[in-house]
């Protein structure tokens, strides 16, 4: 079993940890038991990989005891005081940046960028190439396509309840943005929308229904203004 190439000072590495060639592990960072940890992954200072989540008396998520290792890609940077949770798994040259949280049974696909003081909420699926920008929340159960943007600040929910009522326990339902879908600055999209390939909510707008495919939406409640230009569609970048 291969070593880390670096490891900084008060490092603690549990049992049954792999890691791949040229690992770089800066100071005070905690890898948990069974972790899966690729080839040239930089570890930086004070990071978490593989905790077991901790269920709150009041927590409406399964009580479930132990759940497998996180598995993190080649090529993945894992930014200062972040926290990959416990069966999260990170594809190939993900970056997730300083003070970022994933949490358990997370899939990131390759080549992802995770901002600064990013959350991705549980169960969530991203997929390649997103850029999910600084202090953005992905809210449990989302499902991000491939080339998702999400700018910074904006948010994501999955309680149409806000937290009162037995009945919101069989309703909670993330958000879906699919393929080339974009989220302004601090916009808001409440619980189980969807924003259809190359749709685009404008920054500050808040999501109440679905957008169509490559609409441009505006506004609280937001509603389209006109479509996305050509130039910005996915499929005419280079």
């Amino acid at each position: 079993m291969n070593k880390p190439s670096s490891l900084g000072q008060n490092v603690v590495i549990e049992d049954n940890v792999s890691f791949g060639d040229n690992v770089i592990i800066g100071n005070n960072v905690i890898i948990y038991s069974g972790t899966v940890v690729g080839d040239n992954v930089v570890i930086q200072d004070n990071a978490v990989i593989g905790k077991q989540p901790v269920r709150a008396k009041a927590s409406i998520l399964p009580d479930v005891k132990t759940l497998p290792p996180a598995k993190i890609g080649s090529g993945v940077t894992i930014g200062t005081s972040s926290i990959v949770y416990a069966n999260c798994s990170i594809a190939n040259n993900v970056f997730v940046a300083d003070l970022a949280t994933v949490r358990e049974r997370v899939e990131i696909g390759e080549g992802t960028i995770i901002g600064r003081g990013v959350a991705v909420e549980n169960d969530c699926k991203v997929g390649e190439k997103c850029k999910l920008e600084t202090n953005c929340y992905i809210t449990a159960y989302s499902t991000l396509g491939n080339y998702v943007f999400v700018a910074p600040g904006a948010i994501t929910t999955n309680d149409n309840f806000m937290g009162r009522s037995k009945e919101r326990y069989e309703k909670f339902k993330g958000v879906t943005v699919k393929d080339g879908g974009r989220l302004g600055a601090n916009s808001t999209v409440l619980p189980g929308k969807v924003i259809e390939e190359d749709g685009t909510v404008a920054a500050g707008s808040v999501v109440t229904k679905d957008v169509g495919k490559e609409d441009l939406v505006v506004g609280s409640p937001a509603k389209k203004i006109r479509d996305v230009p050509k130039s910005q569609l996915l499929r005419n970048q280079e």
